[in-house]
C-alpha cells in the first residue's frame, strides 16, 4: 500500500509520518494558545519512499507541508484532521479523520480530487521501465479512502509520550482497520536551534485491511504475475523514526525525517512484497504564519 506521508511540525512536541511509505495520521501535541488564535505551518519539500509498502523500487515525490492548530483544539495535519477533547495536561484524546491514498498498477498513489500530497517528481534511476509497465499490472486499482477513528495519548513525563490511534475505512470495501501503538521521545535538545525526536512502534490490522493491500484474489491471479494469496490480520509491521528540526529563524524551519519499517507475518510473505524492510526519507522547509 502506498500511503501519504503527513509531515507534522510544531514548536512543542514533534511527531513524524507514514508512512512507510506510510503515511499515518498524526495528532500534534496540545499547544495552549490564547482563545481565538491559531498556529500554522506551510511548506514544501521532497520525499524518497518505496513505491508501495513492500516494494523493491522507490519513488521521489514532492512533499507539501501543512499543519494548522486552533485554540479550540481542532487541528489539520497534512491530509488528516482531528480535535483535542481532553483538558488534562498528561492525556490527549479525540476524534480523527484521515485520507489514505489509493494505489494503481505502478504502485503510485492515486491523487484525491486533484489535490495530492504525493506529487510524483519521477521514478528513481534505473526504474523507468518498471514504472511504465507497472509491476502490479493485473491487480485491482485501490481508490483513496476516507478513514475515521480516534487517538489516545499519555505523557509519562514532559519528554516521553505513549501514542495510539485507530482508523477504520481503508480497503476495497471500506472495512479495513489499522491500530498504531507508539512510544515517542520528544524534543531532544541538540543545540539552541536544533531539536531531535524519536518514535518507535507497531502497526496491527484486521483481515480486510491485509487482504486489500497484501492479498491477491483468484481473479487478480488469473490476470497478473502473482499467485493467489489470502493473508490474515494481526501484527503487520514494526517501525522506528528520527526527526530533526532546524529552526532557521522565528518563522522558518527545516524539518527532516528518517523512518525504517519492517513488514511482518503474512504481509512480509505476500507475493506483492519484494523488500520487507524499507526506508523513507524526507526533508522540507516550513514557514510559520
Amino acid at each position: 500500500m502506498n500511503k501519504l506521508l503527513f509531515l507534522v511540525v510544531s514548536t512543542g512536541a514533534l511527531a513524524g509520518w507514514l508512512a512507510g511509505g506510510a503515511a499515518r495520521a498524526q495528532t500534534p501535541a496540545v499547544n495552549p494558545m490564547p482563545d481565538g488564535s491559531r498556529d500554522m505551518y506551510v511548506g514544501l519539500g521532497a520525499q524518497s519512499a518505496p513505491r508501495y509498502e513492500g516494494s523493491g523500487s522507490r519513488k521521489l515525490s514532492a512533499l507539501p507541508v501543512l499543519q494548522v492548530e486552533w485554540s479550540n483544539g481542532i487541528f489539520i495535519s497534512g491530509m488528516s484532521a482531528g480535535m483535542h477533547l481532553s483538558r488534562s495536561p498528561t492525556v490527549e484524546y479525540g476524534p480523527l479523520l484521515a485520507v489514505q491514498a489509493g494505489r494503481d498498477e505502478s504502485g503510485t498513489s492515486v491523487e484525491v480530487g486533484g489535490v495530492g500530497m504525493n506529487g510524483l517528481i519521477g521514478p528513481a534511476a534505473g526504474e523507468k521501465a518498471m514504472f511504465m509497465t507497472g509491476r502490479l499490472a493485473g491487480m485491482d486499482e485501490i481508490g483513496a479512502r476516507l478513514q475515521f477513528g480516534g487517538f489516545y495519548n499519555v505523557y509519562l513525563d514532559p519528554q516521553w509520550r505513549l501514542t495510539s490511534s485507530l482508523l477504520v475505512g481503508a480497503g476495497r470495501d471500506h472495512d479495513g482497520a489499522r491500530l498504531e501503538l507508539n512510544v515517542q521521545r520528544l524534543a531532544l535538545a541538540a543545540g539552541s536551534h536544533h531539536r531531535v525526536s524519536l518514535t518507535a512502534g507497531v502497526g496491527l490490522v484486521n483481515r480486510q485491511y491485509s487482504e486489500t493491500y497484501f492479498g491477491v484474489t483468484v481473479a487478480e491471479a488469473m490476470r497478473s504475475r502473482f499467485g493467489a494469496w489470502q493473508p490474515g490480520g494481526g501484527l503487520q509491521d514494526v517501525h522506528a523514526s528520527v526527526r530533526w528540526n532546524w529552526v532557521l529563524s522565528p518563522s522558518w524551519m527545516l524539518t527532516s525525517n528518517l523512518q525504517a519499517k519492517r513488514l511482518l507475518g503474512d504481509a512480509s510473505h505476500s507475493p506483492l512484497t519484494q523488500r520487507p524492510t524499507n526506508l523513507t526519507v524526507s526533508t522540507a522547509f516550513a514557514y510559520r504564519f
